[in-house]
């Protein structure tokens, strides 16, 4: 077993926390990674507040261990969702695409952890100054939205910019990437792609298996400047970096992106659909349980501690 500072602030068992992904971190994959021992999030992406209050309820319905809410800060119902984590008397969040430094008097008076996820050691510096937890400082190696700093140059700089806990995300699959990460002074990780792998998540088959059979260089990045996505190439990444080829206006990258993550998630459209995931998903062959994910996990850093106490 291995424990960080994190373990007892997010009161969970392993410093493993599982990714807010809209659309894919549901209830029932929420509820099994905070099961299995590390800390489950419920992405509440743009969906409506009561989906979302739903959503954490079911949760306490599987469950009586912490577990989170990813709070996306470009979702039109920012406020109610605000509210409802603090109603619902929600531990953990984690936040994305905005700065929550306005909600933190009322988050902490709640006695609700806020951790933001970033990608530069700037946004690090200025969210710490709110007042927030901890940070999650994420590579440009994961899926989704993403910024231009590897996790391997990213995590350092943020550890050694904030008197803070920082989580590392980003391009992390088994125990050798937990120890790097852990080495680099993260107190912990986030990880996203591997649990979409998940028996329990509730993606359609079709986007687990473009994960499964994906190759180490199947992912690319999409969009424009300053609002990259990192998918697994198919028809829909080509229309968009002919979009780029083509000089295009910040609405039409966003016009042709609309509605495309449901589509891939819910639908299984893998051809014009976002299939979302991090350059590891090369690595990932199989779906399996949380629990046997979290659990191959340990006895990997175990592995690996084993190895470097033998150099």
């Amino acid at each position: 077993m291995f424990k960080t500072e994190i373990c007892k602030m997010l009161e969970i068992e392993y410093p493993i926390i599982q990714g807010g992904m809209a659309w894919v971190a549901t209830a029932e994959l929420a509820a099994a990674v905070s099961e299995a021992g590390g800390l489950g999030i419920i992405g509440a992406g743009s969906a409506p507040p009561q989906v979302v209050r739903e959503e954490i309820r079911k949760v306490k319905k599987l469950t009586e261990k912490s577990f989170g809410v990813n709070v996306y800060y470009m979702s039109p119902y920012v406020e109610e969702l605000i509210n409802i984590v603090i109603a619902e008397e929600v531990k953990v969040i984690t936040t994305g695409a905005g700065n929550p430094g306005k909600h933190i008097p009322k988050l902490k008076e709640a006695g609700i952890k806020v951790f933001p996820v970033v990608a530069s050691v700037a946004l690090a510096k200025r969210l710490a100054r709110t007042g927030v937890d901890g940070l999650i400082a994420e590579g440009m190696e994961c899926g989704g939205h993403v910024g231009e700093i590897t996790t391997m140059a990213l995590v350092p700089q943020i550890v050694d910019a904030v008197d803070l806990p920082v989580l590392a995300a980003g391009g992390i699959y088994d125990g050798r990437g937990i120890i790097a990460a852990l080495s680099l002074g993260a107190v912990g990780v986030q990880m996203g792609t591997r649990f979409v792998c998940a028996a329990e998540c509730t993606v359609h088959n079709n986007y687990k298996k473009a994960i499964i059979e994906a190759k180490d260089r199947d992912t690319v990045l999409t969009g424009y400047k300053g609002h990259q996505v990192r998918v697994i190439k198919n028809k829909l990444s080509r229309r968009f970096a002919e979009l780029a080829d083509n000089n295009a206006e910040q609405g039409e990258f966003e016009k042709l992106g609309e509605g495309r993550l449901r589509a891939a998630v819910v639908e299984g459209d893998i051809e014009t659909g976002s299939v979302m995931a991090g350059q590891i998903a090369a690595m990932v062959s199989r779906e399996q349980p949380a629990r046997e994910i979290i659990a191959e996990l340990v006895e990997d850093v175990e592995k690996v501690l084993k190895y470097l106490k033998g150099l």
